[in-house]
């Protein structure tokens, strides 16, 4: 009869385990779109005979059954921690790689109101002064094409600025968000600790942390590090920025303006102790534009400036109007400052007839030599037009390989996400052949039960009858 009876024992618990199993692959396929969420698989025990001696208890050696001792996720440490990093520095090199095309956009080069264009415009100007230096139609219209230069300028420049000052908000928002992101990871990990303790299921809270884990990697560059009960400390630029249940704050630091940067760098900072924070991703990324990029193409844009103006400047101060008057400076800065730049270049005045054109002094002579002179700077070594050509194929190779290093870094994160995917995504084909497997084996439990049934009740109903 025990023999019987624990056949019936075994039968129940393979019903109840097959039926776990059931519920835990239809949750997965439930969640097959669910972003983060992680396959799980019920993990199944044989339930084992006694292997003690007693005196009165014996075991036949077959055992008790089945039953699922828990429901794992299914995850790759080492694949997380290789998706953070690869994350990490595709964020980085897009935002740097958008840093160059918005700078790119500033210049509008190729094109009619490219900087390269208007200078060109304005020495084709000083050319038609130098072939009709007695007329004040060449003149105007020289004026205006400076002018148009000068507007190029101001235009390119105010890109510069505001992109940056851009860049600057989004960096304070994502700071923002970075910190609501730590305090929920916080909280997340002290439920977790909870449940663990208790001996309670805490997948779901496991794969809403990953999650969070994964976005902080894309912004800041984070990693983690183990700690007990199931819980992680995430770690950023080497700062600790949530320990078990407890999360730190990041805050902006540095000039709010790109003329200060050189001085005063943008950076990320503790909110308690002022401590400086080295990310990576989205933030390290627009912490080169605020720093580096944006400031370095500024600074290259008001040294074109000054040197158009002092090029311009030096000749047109040694030639005579048409009234033999010496000329003065073209172009000066407007405000204050200590010289011209992209910002503040102007054109010193609206006459033409104070275009001076000729090196001898003297009124009404028809001498060209001076706007000749100017004109040539075009092709002078070392001259504006070769300054900007340079800075303009430097910046054209600068975002070709940042383009390329997206390129690559593309491929190789979709690769490791593929991997993770691998392992922790759902594959209904898996699952749908779990699914019959647990379904057959539940079955067989069940069909298991009707014979032990049959059996007792030819023991009980049907054993003794003879001869009555």
């Amino acid at each position: 009869m025990s023999g019987t009876f624990s056949g019936l024992n075994a039968a129940t618990t393979a019903l109840w385990a097959q039926r776990r199993a059931l519920d835990v692959a239809g949750q997965n396929i439930a969640n097959v779109n669910t972003d983060g969420y992680s396959r799980q698989r019920a993990e199944m025990r044989a339930i084992g005979g006694s292997a003690v001696p007693a005196f009165y208890s014996t075991s036949d050696g077959i055992g008790g059954g089945v039953s699922v001792e828990q429901v794992i996720r299914i995850r790759d440490a080492f694949l997380e921690g290789r998706g953070h990093t690869e994350h990490a520095n595709y964020a980085r090199l897009s935002t740097q790689a958008a840093a160059l095309e918005q700078v790119e956009t500033a210049f509008r080069e190729p094109g009619e109101y490219g900087i390269q264009s208007l200078m060109a415009d304005m020495w084709d100007g000083w050319e038609a002064v130098s072939n009709g230096p007695d007329t004040d139609a060449t003149r105007a219209q020289v004026l205006q094409q400076m002018k148009a230069l000068v507007g190029g300028l101001h235009f390119a420049s105010a890109s510069l600025d505001a992109q940056w000052e851009v860049t600057r908000e989004n960096l304070s928002v994502l700071v923002d968000d970075v910190n609501a992101a730590a305090t929920t990871i916080a909280d997340l990990n002290q439920a977790i600790q909870r449940a663990t303790q208790n001996g309670l299921p805490a997948n779901d809270l496991h794969d809403q942390r990953d999650l969070l884990v994964m976005k902080l990697a894309d912004q800041v560059g984070a990693t983690v590090r183990p700690s007990k009960d199931g819980m992680l400390d995430v770690i950023v630029g080497g700062i600790v920025l949530v320990a078990g249940s407890s999360s730190a704050k990041v805050a902006l630091a540095g000039s709010s303006d790109m003329a200060g940067a050189p001085g005063d760098k943008v950076r990320l900072v503790t909110a308690a102790g002022n401590l400086t924070v080295n990310p990576d991703g989205t933030a390290a990324g627009q912490l080169s534009a605020l720093n580096t990029i944006f400031p370095d193409y500024q600074a290259d844009l008001d040294a074109l400036a000054k040197g158009i103006a002092d090029a311009v400047n030096a000749v047109h101060r040694t030639a005579f109007d048409r009234n033999g008057v010496a000329g003065g400076d073209v172009f000066v800065f407007s405000g204050t400052g200590p010289d011209v730049t992209a910002t503040n270049i102007q054109v010193a005045f609206d006459d033409p007839a104070l275009i001076a054109a000729s090196g001898i002094g003297g009124a009404a002579n028809t001498d060209n030599s001076k706007a000749d002179e100017i004109a040539q700077l075009r092709t002078k070594a070392g001259g504006p037009d070769a300054t900007y050509r340079a800075l303009v194929v430097q910046l054209g190779v600068e975002a070709a390989v940042a383009n390329r290093g997206v390129e690559i870094q593309q491929v190789i994160t979709s690769q490791v996400d593929a991997a993770r995917e691998s392992v922790a995504g759902v594959n209904i084909d898996e699952e749908m052949t779990n699914m019959l497997s647990y379904q057959h084996a539940y079955a067989a439990a069940a069909r298991l039960v009707s014979a032990v049934d049959e059996m007792l009740d030819v023991l009980i109903n049907r054993t003794g009858r003879v001869g009555l």
